[in-house]
């Protein structure tokens, strides 16, 4: 590996992240239920707005830090609070800080942070300086947040999956029309296509196996592995049913779940396509 190359790995590993580290609040406002809408609010019901940056409450942080201070002599010499009788506390009583004083939600900054970074740094010494390394720098963060929501409430959320199909094709699209990129535009078109309905038909058959989320994502990860050809795709689609699989089995092995207990796909389909991708733009 040249300096050339060892600079656009660096380059590409800050920037991973630090767009890394403005994932926690949106990975913690998607990460709701099915059926149930985006976060809003904090677990202790503080409204809690904005996509990008830390997960943290600014009344949670003031409620913990006002918990932590030292007691005035008055508060010292102040009487215990009576026992408790056993009555039921008041239903329209605040509720306390969910986290102390730091009061962060979701998932930590560092995990998150440190993934982009390794997938793009990965990406960047695959891709080297072909035009379409924009591209999967752009986005890496994107998937590593909708592996991260996934993994989490088992949901992929449309407001990620549908515009990052989008986004792909579009990219790709101007990449295309750059010098020296290796792929081709229209087989990462068809191959979104094809690999969304081949999703689709596996929901049709299995609804409670694989779920309509994945239909949708699978149209961005075509587009994504069709860039590059169809053994990339198939490569890419193989690789994710193969970690899933094996994730499946360790956790029956491990008796944390059985035979028919339904896993977060997107995770593997994600990893597969990662994977893929990396030999196909290595190999391009």
């Amino acid at each position: 590996m040249t300096g050339q190359d060892l600079v656009l790995v660096a380059a590409a590993a800050l920037w991973g992240a630090a767009s890394g580290t403005l994932l926690p609040r949106a990975a913690y406002r998607f990460s709701a239920p099915a059926g149930e809408p985006w976060r809003t609010a904090c677990p202790a019901d503080h409204p809690l707005g904005g996509w990008l940056g830390r997960a943290r409450c600014a009344a949670c942080a003031t409620a913990g830090a006002a918990q932590d201070a030292p007691l005035t002599p008055a508060q010292a010499d102040a009487p215990e609070p009576a026992a408790d009788d056993g009555a039921e506390p008041d239903p329209g009583a605040p509720r306390p800080p969910a986290s102390g004083p730091r009061a962060a939600h979701g998932p930590r900054t560092a995990p998150l942070a440190v993934a982009t970074a390794l997938v793009c740094a990965a990406l960047a010494g695959a891709t080297g300086t072909r035009p379409e390394l924009v591209v999967w720098l752009l986005l890496a963060p994107v998937g590593v947040l909708l592996a991260a929501v996934d993994f989490r409430v088992q949901r992929l959320p449309d407001p990620l999956t549908l515009p990052f199909a989008a986004a792909a094709l579009a990219l790709l699209g101007g990449a295309a029309l750059l010098p020296e990129h290796a792929g081709d535009w229209l087989t990462a078109l068809y191959a979104s296509l094809a690999l969304g309905a081949g999703y689709f038909v596996l929901f049709l058959v299995n609804p409670g196996g694989m779920g309509f989320g994945d239909v949708k994502l699978a149209l961005g990860a075509g587009a994504v592995l069709g860039w590059y050809g169809w053994p990339t795709v198939l490569l890419g689609t193989f690789a994710g049913f193969l970690l899933g699989a094996l994730y499946g089995g360790a956790l029956v092995v491990v008796r944390r779940a059985g035979r028919k207990t339904a896993i977060a796909f997107g995770p593997f389909l994600i990893a597969g396509a990662f994977a893929a991708l990396l030999v196909g733009a290595y190999t391009a």
